[in-house]
């Protein structure tokens, strides 16, 4: 029988050896957990992902400079590495992401331990860096490049669950607090007939799960020659066989349509979850921000949520202390919090990011005024919560089993379709499982349950026009 040259290949490859280990370190949001997975992809002809420090051939730190205290965690994790690459001086330790991007050439300038830096883009191109670096040479590239990669195509390990999909790159917004722009470059969307045979991909190996990722999934498509909107894009992949829960973020409530929002009252996949970020509910602030709505307009966008989808869970972020928030802004953050209702929300005190424009701005508010304000915001957030987490005592609600609880390993953890996690117990063979849950506990953070097996105990829940969990799916 004639060999193919990949088998051949294969056959070197295996004769050589086992292959290296990779480590990946992840700081950040969802897109930098997608963009280390692709990692791991992009290396698999040369390297295997390894969970312990100590066999890595290769050490990966993928970087979030969306806030300073991210940036300083790298910092510190990178200085300690120093020891490490001391005692194993053929380790390969490199630096990538955002902050890498932002620093490029300095980072190397800064850590002498360190062999290669690579920025958003240079993800596509690490491979060849690694060689590099493995050849004794130090590496830079921080290139951001022009349209949405190729993606190499994807393969999930037995028992996935849940996926991340990167649908496009890059913001145009330029929000006057963040540094995404300058470091993962200009906006890009991916065709739509690539992300909707990934996701057919992952189902077809049995995944229930799929979230897509975007700076701004909501001005999906722009500049593409096909056509294709964000809801277009959620009709197609819907419509997928075996498709249990779909999910997005994040959105910009400036480029939330009519269209979209509708789509949570007629997509069975459709999660009851949005994450909508306001950063702030005062007008003066928004607009200082660039962040191109008003208080009105935002609060509009969640009552017409809430008519097409009654029960859906809101989350969102907001930052406390922007310059020349004053005590009046401030309350009315708080008012515009209580008003929407949010059933969770991340919320952060304002820090200076380089390049952007509310860096230069005056009226800074002292760190304690900032550090009062946001305990008052968090307990406020976290009474909420609770309260929306109480609403839920008694139903009986689906639950997607995805691990092992935090809180003891006798017990299983997982999400409702409005994305609160419920702990219970039950056998392990219950994981990458739908199941049925009666919600017996609130926490703060988390739900209890218990598990139902008797599947008509789900109609009551299911039949009720203002339960978030309304659609069952199985």
């Amino acid at each position: 029988m004639e060999l193919t040259r990949a088998c051949v290949s294969d056959l070197i490859k295996g004769m050589l050896g086992p292959k290296k280990k990779v480590y990946i370190k992840t700081f950040g949001c969802q897109m930098n957990v997608a963009d280390s997975e692709q990692m791991a992809l992009l290396l698999a002809n040369d390297y295997v992902p390894t969970d312990r420090v100590e066999e890595a051939d290769l050490y990966l730190i993928n970087t979030c400079a969306i806030r300073r205290k991210a940036e300083e965690k790298v910092r510190s994790l990178l200085g300690s590495l120093q020891v490490l690459k001391q005692r194993h001086p053929q380790m390969l330790l490199g630096v990538g992401g955002c902050v890498a991007q932002q620093e490029g050439e300095r980072l190397l300038a800064a850590a002498p331990h360190l062999d290669l830096v690579f920025g958003t883009h240079g993800i596509y191109r690490l491979p060849e860096m690694v060689r590099q670096a493995a050849r004794g040479r130090r590496v830079v590239d921080i290139e951001l490049t022009r349209g949405f990669p190729a993606q190499p195509r994807r393969h999930w390990r037995p028992g996935a669950v849940k996926t991340l999909v990167t649908i496009m790159q890059g913001c145009d917004n330029f929000c006057t607090f963040c540094v995404v722009p300058y470091v993962r470059g200009r906006e890009y969307s991916r065709l739509s007939g690539e992300i909707v045979a990934e996701v057919a991909d992952f189902l077809a190996a049995g995944g229930k799960e799929v979230t897509l990722l975007g700076q701004n999934v909501n001005s999906y498509g722009r500049g593409l020659p096909e056509g294709v909107t964000f809801p277009e894009l959620l009709r197609r992949i819907d419509a997928l066989d075996g498709l249990a829960r779909l999910r997005f973020a994040t959105s910009h409530p400036r480029d939330l349509s009519p269209e979209l929002t509708a789509a949570f009252g007629k997509l069975p996949s459709l999660c009851e979850h949005l994450h909508l970020p306001v950063q702030s509910g005062s007008d003066r602030i928004l607009n200082a921000m660039n962040r191109g709505y008003t208080r009105k307009e935002y609060l509009q966008k969640v009552a017409e949520l809430r008519r097409v989808c009654p029960g859906i869970c809101l989350s969102t972020d907001i930052i406390v202390g922007f310059p020349g928030e004053t005590e009046a802004d401030f309350e009315q953050t708080l008012e515009l919090v209580e008003e929407a209702g949010f059933d969770q929300a991340f919320s952060f005190k304002y820090s200076p990011r380089p390049q952007t424009r509310a860096a230069a701005l005056p009226d800074r508010v002292p760190g304690e005024v900032q550090a009062e304000r946001l305990t008052r915001l968090q307990n406020l957030l976290n009474e909420l919560t609770l309260k929306a987490h109480q609403r839920l005592i008694g139903k009986i609600a689906e639950v997607l089993v995805d691990g092992i609880s935090k809180r003891s390993r006798e017990e299983l953890c997982g999400r409702l379709r409005t994305n609160q996690v419920v702990n219970f117990s039950g056998p392990r063979d219950l994981l990458g499982r739908l199941v049925m849950v009666k919600l017996t506990e609130a926490h703060p953070h988390s739900l209890k349950g218990t598990r139902v097996e008797d599947p008509t105990l789900s109609s009551p829940l299911a039949d009720d026009p203002q339960s978030p969990q309304r659609r069952v799916s199985c």
